[in-house]
Formats: C-alpha cells, sequence, structure tokens
C-alpha cells in the first residue's frame, strides 16, 4: 500500500546520535534493524463543506505511519517515544475539522508535516490517502415519469463533466467508481522537499476495434497468430511524481492525467484510433503527461492485457451459421502485463 522512498536521510545531529547510541547498549551486536515505522491504516473520513444550499463531500480512507529516530520501543521495549496509533487516527479527525479537506495530496501534505513539526523525535512521516469517487447526483438522474422510469433515451445520458451547476444536485451524491485517486507524501526531517506522488487505480476500459498485435517474434514456442484486428481491453495502473508542487491544482491536475489515458486509448469519439500494441499506447499517454505537466517529474503505467477471445462457432454452423465477431469469451487469467516508467532526463524517481 505505501510507496517505498528511496533518499535515505543524510545526517543526524547530535541528540539523535545520542538517542541512537542509547539504543545500542540492549542491540545484539550481530543484528541490526534496518527499516522500521509503525502507524495507523485505513481511517475513513468524511468531511461535509457546507456553503449555503450547496455541500461538498470528499471521504477519504488514510493511512500514517512515523519512523522514530530512536528504536528504544523494539530493543528495550520503551514506549516513551511511541505517538500511539490511536493518536495518530485522531490527528486525521482534528486536521479535517481544523483546516478542512480540499485534496488528497493537500489533506496528506498537511498531516505529514504535522507530525515533524509537532513531534521532534520522528524522523519521517510517510501519509497514504485514497479518495473515495463520489459525484453529485445529476439532473437527469432525477427526473422520472409517473411510473418512477426515467424517459427513454435518458438512461447513462447524465453528463458528469457539465459545468452548469444547476443541472448537478445540491447536496445529493451517487458512487461512481471509474478510477480511484490516491497519493503518498513522504516528509523527511532532514530533507525540506517532501516527496508527493499521485495515482491512478482500477480504470477500467475496453474498445472492440482498431487494435492489433502483429510481426512479434516467431520461433518454435509461438502459437498465438497476428492479430490485426482485436478487442483492447485493460486496468489501467499510474503513478507519477511531482518535482514542484506549488500552486498546483491537484485535482485538475490528476483529472488531467486520467483524460490524457482515456484520449490515447481511445481516441476521436467518431473516428478512434489505431493501437499497434499496448507498449504503445501506453508510452503515448506517458510522453503527453510529461509534456503537459511540466511539475511532474516522473510516470510509471501498468496495463494488464484483460482478453477476450472469439468463440469459435465453426462446429456449430447448422445451429449459427457463418463467421462469429460477436460473442467472445472473457478470460483475466493468464494475463500479459505491460508496464513502463517514463522519467525526464537527469531526475531521480521515488517510484
Amino acid at each position: 500500500m505505501f510507496a517505498i522512498p528511496l533518499r535515505q536521510p543524510s545526517s543526524m545531529s547530535k541528540s539523535q546520535k545520542q538517542s541512537s547510541s542509547m539504543d545500542d547498549h540492549d542491540k545484539p551486536f550481530q543484528y541490526e534493524i534496518t527499516d522500521h515505522g509503525y502507524g495507523k491504516d485505513a481511517v475513513k473520513v468524511l468531511h461535509v463543506s457546507r456553503k449555503g444550499p450547496v455541500h461538498t463531500i470528499q471521504e477519504y480512507e488514510v493511512g500514517t505511519h512515523l519512523k522514530l529516530y530512536s528504536k528504544k520501543d523494539y530493543y528495550q521495549g520503551n514506549n516513551s517515544d511511541i505517538v500511539a496509533t490511536d493518536s495518530q487516527k485522531n490527528t486525521v479527525y482534528l486536521l479535517a475539522k481544523k483546516h478542512g479537506v480540499e485534496s488528497p495530496e493537500k489533506f496528506a501534505i498537511l498531516l505529514a508535516q504535522h507530525f515533524l513539526n509537532k513531534y521532534s523525535h520522528v524522523e519521517e512521516a510517510h501519509v497514504h490517502v485514497e479518495a473515495y469517487p463520489w459525484q453529485r447526483v445529476c439532473q437527469d438522474e432525477t427526473k422520472a415519469n409517473a411510473n418512477g422510469l426515467a424517459p427513454v433515451g435518458n438512461q447513462g445520458s447524465c453528463n458528469f463533466s457539465s459545468i452548469d451547476n444547476r443541472s448537478l444536485h445540491n447536496h445529493a451524491f451517487i458512487f461512481t467508481p471509474t478510477a480511484q485517486h490516491y497519493c503518498d507524501v513522504v516528509a523527511r526531517r532532514t530533507d525540506p522537499k517532501q516527496t508527493v506522488i499521485t495515482g491512478i487505480k482500477g480504470l477500467r476500459v475496453l474498445k472492440t476495434t482498431q487494435s492489433s498485435f502483429v510481426n512479434f517474434v516467431n520461433d518454435e514456442f509461438r502459437s498465438l497468430p497476428d492479430q490485426y484486428d482485436r478487442i483492447f481491453s485493460t486496468v489501467v495502473d499510474c503513478s507519477w511524481e511531482y518535482s514542484s508542487t506549488d500552486n498546483l491544482d491537484f485535482l485538475r491536475a490528476w483529472q488531467t492525467v486520467k483524460n490524457i489515458i482515456l484520449r490515447n486509448f481511445a481516441g476521436d469519439p467518431q473516428v478512434g484510433i489505431s493501437s499497434p500494441s499496448v507498449q504503445h499506447t501506453l508510452y503515448l499517454s506517458e510522453r503527453q503527461v510529461l509534456d503537459v505537466l511540466p511539475q511532474v517529474s516522473v510516470i510509471s503505467m501498468t496495463m494488464p492485457n484483460k482478453h477476450y477471445f472469439n468463440f469459435d462457432t465453426k462446429p456449430f454452423q447448422k445451429i449459427a451459421p457463418g463467421d462469429n465477431n460477436e460473442v467472445f469469451i472473457p478470460v483475466d487469467k493468464p494475463h500479459g502485463t505491460i508496464y513502463a516508467q517514463l522519467a525526464r532526463k537527469n531526475i531521480n524517481s521515488h517510484l
């Protein structure tokens, strides 16, 4: 669940070194704790912002992990430096009450900096936030006839990207799990710049044509024929790291990345776009994110192939004559997995 940062604290103060040496007297000389930490996971919080009749909600699942300079809780059973995980849980609620909630990234940064500022013996704070995908109920979805049925032709017609607030409900919401927005923030006392990683998880997409896979290695192990037109389906997992977060609209940036992925997968609504391979589609998406968002230093994306195999109707010509290009068998396992990380040159990544 938690991303593992690559950078390590570069130095310790005199008091921190003394604290570390105090731990050593009960440490077995042949062993050493090389990584440690603790925290509270899956803290669920709902924040409601009430501005007149229009309400806005944010529901998060939050994890907070702390790394202390001292390891005396491990070596000696001395708990005097431990900020209880119950206190960490309460901190989530109290900071949400005091400061409000705008985006997963800003709330995670607020929490991480709080732990460093409040407790001088905390070396590192790592906060993970997953946002629940609530959207306002659209006006079209509340329309119904006398029988309680939606008008013909309105099913699924609601445009959730509408900027006309009159068409969106003031205080009613619908759960729309198209994809999950999450982030990781790591703040270290020895590093003035926190690590901010944002991601998209579980974005499942499918298109029925304009995907091919041909001219791959042809050897004695190959059984898959060239595929000039196939169903292309995948579940996109994507994460990226910001080199700068000053004045950044995190929610807009997340939506921008999502839109770029969908555009490179689907193309124009009437024309589409050709996908010669999953690899090429993935690369085009990552490259465009770096082109459009200069604050992003590196992006990583995984696209597993969710296969839909054509059902063979040849033995059943008396029942279903002709070729079959309408009925497919969904096969999730086994599946191919394609991934790549694209970075600006001379940038160190924590992904």
